[in-house]
């Protein structure tokens, strides 16, 4: 049993090892010059349009509610200590450094992540990568490299613009409906705000989870098995491992950033 156990526990380090020797040779094939950028800028352009423009809908309408619940429940714990007019420095220090970036990256690999492993895993099942290599064409630079960066690209805007309608849905319940002066909210909230501490640190949080989502969702569809069955499981699999990966990073970050 104790042998047993143990050889489980081996094999399946050495199967993770292996994992993470072919992500990284994914990557690092996908990524070392080609001598195609420029003809590799429509692709960038499309994966740009249908990882991030067609992500926007579920950020702008989960940062408007968002939003609206933090500024909700903010308030009322504030309000019984009398610093409800501290709301907006609450919303919107909760939205730029830890609901912004890491809500949009498990929005992003929700949405967007399990589709790109669907993706490229439906491309290897119906031998289209096989096909751009008998025609000398590296399967890495056309299709992984230009989906790779439209999620780089895509997810500090996406998460730019989770945080601001968050701070508008904010301001909609705090200042509209619970009547906290328009004044103060935003008076408060522009002096607590630190572009250092704040902005960047959150857009350093964000870039970093995109790299994370991308190379996950992109490694899993390009390592799945063909079939349907297998090609179900790794997008199941970039989801969850995403989702994981991005509260654990965002500890390490916030422990880094902040404490």
């Amino acid at each position: 049993m104790l042998i047993n156990t143990i050889q489980n526990l081996g094999r399946s380090g050495l199967s993770t090892i292996a994992g993470l020797g072919r992500a990284g040779a994914m990557l690092f094939g996908a990524l070392k010059p080609s001598g195609r950028g420029f003809k590799l800028l429509p692709l960038l352009i499309k994966q740009l349009y249908v990882v991030g423009v067609q992500s926007l809908i579920i950020i702008v309408v989960s940062g408007l509610f968002i939003g609206m619940v933090l500024s909700l429940q903010g308030y009322t714990i504030l309000v019984g200590y009398g610093a409800e007019q501290s709301l907006g420095q609450m919303v919107s220090l909760s939205l730029l450094r830890e609901l912004g970036p890491v809500v949009s990256a498990l929005l992003f690999a929700g949405r967007a992540g399990s589709a790109l492993t669907a993706e490229i895993g439906l491309m290897k099942a119906t031998e289209q990568l096989s096909s751009l290599e008998m025609m000398a064409i590296d399967p890495l630079h056309q299709i992984v490299a230009p989906r790779f960066w439209a999620g780089i690209i895509s997810l500090p805007l996406l998460a730019s613009i989770f945080s601001a309608v968050g701070i508008i849905g904010g301001h909609l319940v705090g200042v509209d409906w619970l009547g906290v002066d328009s004044g103060a909210f935003w008076s408060v909230m522009q002096s607590s705000v630190e572009w250092q501490e704040d902005i960047v640190n959150g857009g350093i949080k964000s870039i970093i989870f995109a790299i994370v989502v991308t190379w996950i969702a992109l490694h899993k569809g390009y390592d799945a098995v063909p079939t349907s069955e297998g090609i179900s499981k790794a997008t199941t699999s970039t989801v969850v491992q995403s989702s994981l990966a991005i509260l654990g990073v965002d500890f390490v970050l916030t422990a880094v950033m902040f404490g």
